[in-house]
């Protein structure tokens, strides 16, 4: 198939496309790289040996759009462009609805004006707010706490009106928990830019001297070793879960809902002792205050991706980390790094 990848040359998104061309599928990436790098076109293209179509534009970009719709010609698009960083999204929150909100209308106004019928969404498990039971399974409850989880529900209900609104159409949303680990490669895996938003990058950063030491945001919480425990799931099984979505979307419901994680926690300190045993590095951190709004512990009923899907989590957390760590020793600073 055709697939046109919205933010494709960011984090996730690169690794799917990895995992698309590798499967077939002909790709073009669509990127503003505020949050993505242009190295990551060459390296997705090295590892997979294929050609690969890329615009440095913003999908809020009407002309832009109508551009690769109409010579690209998608079948389906696979919609990760978008802001996501928490604590942005609470201090400016406006910016975060014109870029994911804003940027999900042009983009479904583009599929409409092109006659593509089909989206695959990358949400998060933030909607789901305050657990009123755990682990969370596709019915729970949606309350995020927050913009940027508001602005992931609010575009989940756009598509599902959208996909309602015409017959034939389809959209399939992918909740992620925590994505982490690397290509096995070592060519691709997270770059943020700036300061890291994320649990992985601060450790890996910390590992390679980028950064001094890592803070734990608290030390008393309702867990094991009082550390908050998060559902990490390796990034490569979360493209792949893009790619059977894919394969599967023609036999799905018209609109259908996916959690994708691997169903059990992980301390934030078990997390650095992996990590520490993957690089042979110790892993400096702090204790300060906890975050107001963090939850203790939460995960994934991920049993709908396992029987609609046929798709499984494969790799623990070990392997996440010792993934991570080839990719941050082979490129300690990121896509700026010398090796190509």
């Amino acid at each position: 198939m055709k697939v046109l990848v919205t933010g494709g040359a960011g984090y996730i998104g690169s690794h799917t496309c990895v995992e698309l061309l590798d499967a077939g599928h002909e790709v073009f990436i669509m990127d503003n790289l505020s949050n993505g790098h242009e190295a990551v076109i060459n390296r997705i293209h090295n590892i997979t040996n294929c050609e690969i179509g890329f615009m440095n534009a913003d999908i809020r970009n009407t002309s832009s759009l109508d551009n690769v719709f109409h010579t690209f010609k998608p079948d389906v698009v696979i919609h990760f462009a978008g802001l996501k960083a928490v604590g942005e999204s609470v201090s400016d929150p406006l910016k975060y609805y014109d870029v994911n909100v804003g940027g999900s209308i042009s983009l479904l106004d583009a599929m409409a004006r092109a006659d593509c019928r089909s989206i695959i969404f990358s949400s998060s498990a933030t909607v789901y707010g305050e657990p009123e039971y755990l682990p969370y399974d596709e019915v729970h409850p949606t309350n995020p706490i927050n913009p940027y989880g508001r602005t992931k529900l609010i575009v989940e209900e756009m598509i599902h009106d959208w996909v309602n609104s015409q017959e034939g159409r389809k959209g399939s949303i992918l909740r992620y928990f925590n994505p982490i680990g690397a290509h096995l490669s070592g060519q691709i895996g997270e770059d943020p830019n700036g300061i890291p938003n994320n649990l992985m990058p601060f450790i890996s950063q910390v590992s390679v001297g980028r950064r001094d030491y890592l803070k734990i945001f608290g030390d008393n919480f309702e867990t094991k070793d009082g550390t908050g425990e998060r559902d990490y799931i390796h990034v490569v099984d979360l493209a792949i879960a893009h790619l059977k979505t894919l394969e599967c979307q023609s036999k799905l419901q018209s609109f259908d809902i996916f959690n994708i994680g691997r169903g059990e926690t992980v301390s934030v300190l078990n997390l650095i002792k992996s990590f520490e045993n993957a690089s042979g590095k110790a892993i400096r951190f702090k204790i300060v205050n906890r975050r107001e709004g963090d939850i203790s512990a939460f995960w994934s009923n991920a049993s709908r991706a396992s029987n609609l899907l046929s798709w499984e989590a494969k790799y623990d957390v070990d392997q996440m980390c010792e993934d991570t760590w080839r990719w941050q020793s082979d490129n300690p600073n990121g896509y700026n790094s010398e090796k190509v």
